[in-house]
């Protein structure tokens, strides 16, 4: 049997994007306990030569009889992880039927699951807040994703942003700590609703994206246009954290336990 990874994430017609995302998995193919597994990025979508019909190929080709596939997701609420999951044999979560097909796949798969509230991603989030913080137990945090309306999808979204923010909440010494979906349009709704119920306390808004781009920079400042809060847009990317995650899970998705530092 020889083992190897296959990274999925969304794709994106960002450049830079897509190169933060390349670089996280190429440092995290470093790791020691990944030493001589090869280790594929691919997407979604968009990114044409790089979708995950030809990660797979591309990891045959190379000899690889079983496959751990990682969903590089915010969330185990999003569609596409459970289309993609679909797509490889696996049975859908809910009623939501995939269109991507089936692929051709000849290797066993395993699959992983998003990062949700890991604890490490969380360290790199509250590190990014404390940029925007001044006295934690006089401010609030508001995190923002994606989300859902799709049925269980959303439900999804919503334990595991709670979950999250409340990680940050007790880690950071933070007042309160809410969170917020952009589908449905949920954002603007409940930073208004936690600014009237405590004025005196300022709100950093965390947005919940893997690599900045049209999300952070446009659709968030836009939903939230004439509020007060503090902001500074950074996603995950390009912290370091983000590639120990990815190599932490495909290590124990490999059975390498042992071997990760």
């Amino acid at each position: 049997m020889k083992q190897g990874v296959l990274v999925i994430s969304h794709g994106s017609r960002e450049a830079e994007w897509v190169r933060l995302v390349d670089e996280a998995v190429r440092e995290a193919a470093s790791a020691p306990a990944l030493a001589g597994v090869p280790v594929v990025s691919a997407f979604l979508e968009i990114v044409e030569g790089r979708l995950i019909q030809d990660g797979i190929d591309e990891l045959e080709r190379q000899g690889v009889t079983s496959i751990y596939v990682l969903p590089l997701f915010v969330s185990s609420g999003s569609t596409h992880v459970d289309e993609i999951r679909q797509a490889f044999g696996l049975p859908k979560a809910f009623e939501l039927e995939g269109d991507l097909g089936t692929f051709r796949v000849k290797a066993d798969v395993r699959f992983g699951l998003p990062i949700d509230d890991d604890p490490e991603i969380a360290e790199l989030l509250l590190a990014s807040i404390r940029e925007l913080s001044e006295a934690p137990e006089r401010e609030a945090l508001l995190l923002v994703g994606h989300g859902s309306k799709e049925p269980g999808f959303g439900e999804r979204w919503e334990r595991g942003m709670s979950l999250l923010a409340e990680r940050l909440r007790a880690a950071g010494g933070f007042a309160r700590a809410e969170s917020a979906r952009l589908l449905p349009d949920e954002a603007a709704e409940k930073l208004a609703a936690m600014q009237a119920a405590h004025p005196d306390e300022a709100v950093i808004v965390v947005p919940l994206f893997l690599s900045q781009g049209y999300f952070t920079n446009h659709v968030i400042p836009s939903r939230l246009a004439g509020l007060h809060y503090r902001y500074n847009g950074k996603a995950m990317l390009p912290h370091p954290a983000v590639a120990r995650w990815i190599a932490r899970q495909a290590a124990d998705g490999l059975g390498n336990f042992g071997n990760f530092v």
